[in-house]
């Protein structure tokens, strides 16, 4: 009865999974061809069922098409990038994990599940012609010299805690050397803009500085966005110079760089070894000369014991090695960043916001940050744009704030709050042991004082074991 059920209803299932489905038997003929992958390739399903896979996509061929080559060898094909011409002519790049279908340790068919990142392709194609257009522009040679590329200095990170004035004072000793550099901290510690302030420091800054977040690329692209790709050598590929050989003679940093597959880690690690780079698909090498500067949010030890970076790459990244301290180990700048948070966006709101109340200040010092600088700015930020006169308050913090505030608030009330009886006596306990201090110890005396028979202040002595 399960079983009955499950396939009358595995159809629907497949029909809302967003991702291109191909079901074909061993001949290549598909079988099952669900809507999105209709979407993907512009064609009807009933144009595709019972048809072989290379009629619906005519750019392919028996060696390129990663579900004929499954069915040919029986062995899974993994996140693999594929770009080809649909039925329609229109070029699509997909990510495809490819997986044979047996019965009986025989081959019957496959299954491909596609994910259509033509768009994002694209767009990050776009981004690196725009870099190499605008790093081989002659009208824009003398403005680079005139600005880097890097955006912030050393007078843009604030902090005079001795933590930081530290950590300056590494950052800027280090930052002539061609040697890598890696920060690490939290997220919303400012580790990009340390990165930006050492490029400008250094004898580069007049050079390109380029920056990837490793994170935000599909690895199937990351590959060729980093060292380039030569025309052919895989279908829709361009001769384009990868983030490297527009970092020539200056920096590349690369964020979240724990983020990069174990494989793609090797081949990085080979670039910096020896200073050459070949695109994908090419023959030629290229020599580079790059000073690396990476970023990591975890604590390199963990990165390590969770093998998400290799150790020979870690090693070689982290020459230099500077740890961006969370707001929390340096809430003496808090103000001096409330400061410099207010006027930045007076001047970008038109406002006039003059301090921060005591009480939200007191907040501000005593809470926790976990989002760091980045959600302290957030948070000055928004209570700018909704102050009323000339002060930021407890009233105009974001609402998860407040809600915080109020919450933590009730708690400490609770937690001061005692037990009527234990109250008391604790009261009675003060009074007895002072009025026997004043009389020296006479107990009528001091029954007199607190108006209470003689017999019950001799009982609560003994209680109180005074």
């Amino acid at each position: 009865m399960i079983d009955s059920l499950f396939k009358e209803n595995i159809s629907e299932i497949l029909e809302h999974i967003e991702d291109g489905i191909h079901v074909v038997d061993s001949n290549g003929k598909i079988i099952y061809y669900n809507k999105f992958a209709a979407q993907l390739d512009n064609i009807n399903p009933e144009e595709a069922i019972g048809r072989h896979i290379l009629e619906i996509y005519p750019s392919l061929t028996p060696q390129t098409s990663t579900i004929l080559r499954v069915i040919r060898t029986g062995e899974s094909i993994l996140n693999y990038e594929q770009s080809f011409r649909n039925y329609r002519g229109k070029v699509i790049t997909t990510i495809n994990t490819t997986i044979p279908i047996i019965a009986n340790k025989k081959i019957i068919g496959a299954v491909e599940i596609s994910k259509d990142i033509t768009e994002v392709k694209k767009l990050t194609q776009k981004v690196v012609d725009l870099q190499a257009e605008l790093l081989s522009d002659e009208r824009l040679k003398k403005r680079r010299k005139e600005s880097s590329q890097a955006v912030y200095n050393f007078a843009d990170i604030i902090g005079t805690t001795e933590i930081m004035l530290k950590l300056k004072r590494d950052a800027l000793s280090v930052s002539h050397s061609p040697s890598p550099v890696m920060a690490y901290g939290e997220t919303g510690t400012g580790k990009e803009l340390l990165i930006h302030a050492i490029h400008n420091a250094s004898q580069r800054k007049d050079k390109p500085f380029i920056a990837q977040n490793c994170a935000a690329i599909p690895e199937t692209l990351l590959e060729g966005i980093l060292f380039g790709t030569v025309k052919g050598s895989f279908t829709g590929a361009e001769n384009r110079p990868g983030l490297f050989e527009l970092a020539d003679g200056g920096t590349l940093f690369l964020d979240e760089i724990n983020s990069m597959s174990p494989n793609l880690q090797a081949k990085l690690l080979r670039v910096i070894q020896d200073n050459i780079v070949r695109r994908v698909g090419d023959t030629k090498v290229t020599y580079v000369d790059v000073r690396i500067m990476t970023a990591i949010s975890t604590d390199p030890r963990d990165a390590l014991m969770k093998k998400t970076i290799r150790d020979d790459l870690f090693y070689r990244l982290s020459v230099i090695s500077l740890r961006m301290p969370p707001l929390k180990e340096r809430q003496d700048d808090i103000k001096q960043l409330c400061k410099y948070f207010i006027d930045k966006y007076n001047k970008m709101l038109d406002k006039n916001i003059e301090s921060i109340s005591d009480s939200a200040m007191d907040f501000f010092m005593s809470y926790a940050w976990p989002g760091n600088v980045r959600e302290l700015e957030h948070a000055i930020e928004g209570a700018i744009n909704i102050a009323e006169g000339v002060e930021i308050t407890l009233r105009s913090l974001p609402y998860y704030l407040q809600e915080f505030y109020k919450k933590n608030r009730q708690r400490k009330i609770k937690a001061t709050l005692k037990p009527l009886t234990e109250t008391v006596s604790k009261v009675e306990s003060i009074m007895i042991e002072r009025a026997l201090r004043q009389t020296a110890g006479n107990i009528t005396k001091a029954a007199e004082i607190l108006k209470i028979p003689r017999q019950t202040l001799q009982y609560k002595i003994g209680k109180y074991n005074k």
